[in-house]
């Protein structure tokens, strides 16, 4: 009752701004970027999780996909006596399931790229200099109509790369756990 109550309260003040509504197709790829934002993150996880158990056995191997394949095939040499049997199943595990969110990257990142393809917006953002189709698809789809910003700097706001205050001080913009309009975390 207090939820109806707010909404009609917040219909009839003048100064009250609206969030347009997302297309069921936009809403799907938010949701394809975020899937595929936490997949990549679990594969941080995994990869960050297969070198420290491999370090408590003295095993380390340089930074990077090289170093990942290195320890990898280390954990499928049964002849490497540096890893006991239990170990040596549990990294192997761990690398299954690093391949399995690889593959499901590669497919969000085909999908993505399959979406792109279909929309003119986000074609027409692709060219933006310093952009790109992932950056292009996310923007169409987290906004719902770009005549909701008036300038530039409201958009920039929006996203957070400027203070929505104006910048005070030394002329940088201050952000203590900033968020994007759509909660992500952006420092």
């Amino acid at each position: 009752m207090a939820d109806a109550e707010a909404i009609c309260e917040a219909v009839t003040r003048a100064n009250m701004r609206f969030v347009p509504t997302k297309t069921p197709e936009q809403q799907s790829c938010l949701m394809l970027h975020r899937t595929r934002h936490l997949f990549i993150r679990q594969q941080t996880a995994v990869i960050n999780s297969i070198r420290a158990h491999l370090a408590e056995f003295g095993i380390v191997a340089p930074v990077g996909r090289r170093g990942v394949r290195e320890l990898l095939h280390i954990v499928a040499d049964p002849s490497d006596k540096r890893v006991s049997e239990i170990a040596r199943a549990c990294l192997a595990a761990l690398g299954t399931q690093l391949v399995d969110l690889k593959e499901q990257i590669l497919e969000f990142d085909r999908m993505i790229m399959a979406w792109h393809r279909s929309n003119q917006t986000s074609k027409r953002l692709h060219y933006i200099p310093g952009g790109g189709p992932m950056l292009a698809t996310a923007l169409v789809a987290s906004i719902a109509d770009p005549r909701t910003f008036r300038s530039g700097r409201n958009f920039s706001a929006w996203i957070v790369l400027v203070d929505p205050k104006g910048y005070e001080g030394t002329g940088e913009a201050q952000h203590q756990n900033a968020r994007s309009c759509c909660g992500d975390q952006v420092n």
